[in-house]
């Protein structure tokens, strides 16, 4: 049986991309002023949101989808029925990590 609340986050995401067999994931979150501004991945790069949305179309990411906001586009969890991988529950890291 479907679960119908794994439906609707995905109506909100305009893009899911097809990640590459090599894609990395998000393990934390880079913020200024509370905002999101780029991500850490598993391989312990810290990239830019923009980055992150280009890798991400590229297929270098995994567990996301593609969205916008005020006609800037960001990164979100793709549903999965697990709240502690979703990236608003992941960690704050430094720029310079």
């Amino acid at each position: 049986m479907e679960n119908k609340n794994v439906s609707l986050p995905m109506a909100a995401l305009d893009e899911v991309p097809n990640p590459n067999t090599n894609a990395k994931t998000i393990t934390g979150l880079v913020k200024e002023k509370g905002r999101i501004a780029g991500y850490q991945l598993s391989d312990g790069r810290v990239v830019s949101k923009e980055e992150g949305v280009s890798l991400a179309k590229n297929g270098e990411i995994r567990g996301v989808g593609i969205a916008h906001r005020n006609n800037k586009q960001y990164l979100k969890s793709l549903p999965d029925g697990t709240e502690n991988n979703n990236l608003g529950n992941l960690p704050s890291v430094s720029k310079n990590t």
